[in-house]
Parts: C-alpha cells; structure tokens; sequence
C-alpha cells in the first residue's frame, strides 16, 4: 500500500542574469529554467539553472537576438567558510592605512546658553 519514496535530493543550480533588449520574449527565457526575478525598469532577468546543464543552455541563451548580454553568478565559486578567519589577523585589514586619527574635545554648548 504504501510506497518507497525516494529522499529528497537537492539539485545544484547556478544564477544567471540576462540583460535582453524586450522583455517579450520571456516565455523563451522560461524554457531553460526557472525565472526568479524580472526588472521591467532595467530589463534583465535573473535566473536558475541546474548546474549539469549550465554551459549548454547558457551557450543557447545568448545566441537568442533579444538578449544583450549574459552574466553567470559566481557565488558557487566564492568560498564561504569563513568560521576559521573570524578572530585572526585575516578578518581585519591592516592598521597602518596613512590616515592619522586625532580626538579633539569639543565642547557642546545648549542653544539655551549661547
């Protein structure tokens, strides 16, 4: 009766950001994946598509005549473990920028006493 299901699997995907010249053609767009946001002002589309199939489509996308051009995400590139530099020396640039900080003591004066 009851069924074996298989896990749930999460796929690896990758943005993409077309910049196209009309936005009329968006269906198109909606075939090679799926469509997160679309500016009407700026006239991109940011997008997600499985990361397998990244080049192939991406490569179609861009032979489209609508689109101007196309930018990949490079957050998947980007290492994000960051635990290992908080509290080191890495986490914060150096200290000797050139710039001399001098604390002067000011005196604040009540618009009621002037």
């Amino acid at each position: 009766m009851h069924e074996e299901k298989e896990p749930f699997q999460i796929q690896k995907r990758r943005g993409l950001i077309v910049w196209v010249y009309s936005l009329r053609q968006l269906k198109n767009l909606r075939r090679f994946g799926f469509v997160h946001y679309v500016s009407r002002k700026m006239k991109y589309v940011v997008m997600y598509l499985n990361e397998e199939e990244y080049e192939a489509k991406k490569a179609k996308i861009e032979q489209f005549h609508f689109v101007r051009q196309v930018e990949p995400s490079y957050r998947p590139d980007v290492a994000m473990d960051f635990a290992d530099k908080i509290g080191t020396d890495e986490a914060y640039p150096s200290k000797g920028d050139g710039f001399d900080v001098e604390e002067k003591n000011t005196m604040i004066r009540l618009a009621e006493n002037v």
